[in-house]
């Protein structure tokens, strides 16, 4: 099991970001969370589900033991996590509402994890 960050480096709102995505959705909420992202930040109803981060959240979660991910591997992990979400979301739909779910959207301006 692994955690992974991207080198994407995507403009916007006067940042760059990367994506950061995990074998697993458990590996990759509690990854998240010792990086002080929160939960409403999943992108869940991105084409695949991921946390968006800065790049300089990127290079903390390298240090924190995140491996580097080149497209092809990010792509083939968000398609595992999405298919791991959809058959949460069918066996238990309560469990996936709430404060907490990720369904939340949130703006750059929002985003409070710096290093």
């Amino acid at each position: 099991m692994a955690v992974y960050v991207d080198n994407e480096r995507i403009s916007w709102r006067g940042r760059q970001w990367c994506h950061l995505v995990a074998d697993t959705l458990a590996e990759l909420h509690t990854f998240a969370a010792a990086l002080g992202l929160r939960r409403a930040w999943f992108q869940e109803s991105a084409s695949h589900p991921h946390y968006d981060v800065t790049v300089a959240v990127r290079e903390r979660a390298l240090r924190m033991g995140a491996l580097p991910a080149d497209k092809t591997l990010l792509v083939a992990c968000c398609k595992k996590l999405r298919t791991e979400f959809l058959a949460l979301r069918t066996q238990s739909p309560p469990s996936l509402t709430g404060p907490n779910s990720g369904s939340s959207t949130w703006t750059a301006s929002s985003f409070n994890a710096q290093p």
